[in-house]
């Protein structure tokens, strides 16, 4: 099992911890990991280039190629009930939550460029 993470949208300025998931062929940037903390380098990476105060959704995946993601991930993502939510804050902090239990996700409008970030060789 691998770790799979997307970055999150921090979309509402008047709910600022507020944080949609966006599907997965329209997320800035993803990520997919072999072990939970390479989660943390990446989002070290994603702060340098999108900002110190990010969110990340993650989850657990049977997958071998975040290039190559199966249709029924891909379709599913923003109904996965098994995410994780970090998100960056100052001082370098990370707050990890366990968002399982909430099965309703949002989408976001489309993306065109998508950052592909891996520590699989």
């Amino acid at each position: 099992m691998r770790w799979l993470m997307t970055l999150g949208e921090r979309s509402r300025p008047d709910l600022p911890r507020f944080a949609e998931i966006p599907a997965l062929h329209q997320a800035r940037a993803l990520a997919l990991v072999d072990d939970f903390d390479r989660l943390f380098l990446i989002l070290r990476k994603w702060r340098q280039a999108y900002g110190d105060e990010l969110t990340a959704w993650a989850v657990q995946v049977e997958v071998d190629d975040v290039t190559d993601l199966p249709a029924r991930l891909v379709g599913a993502w923003e109904e996965e009930g098994d995410l994780l939510r970090l998100d960056t804050e100052r001082g370098g902090y990370v707050r990890v939550a366990d968002y399982r239990d909430i099965p309703v996700r949002a989408a976001i409008s489309a993306r065109t460029d998508l950052p592909v970030w891996t520590t699989a060789e």
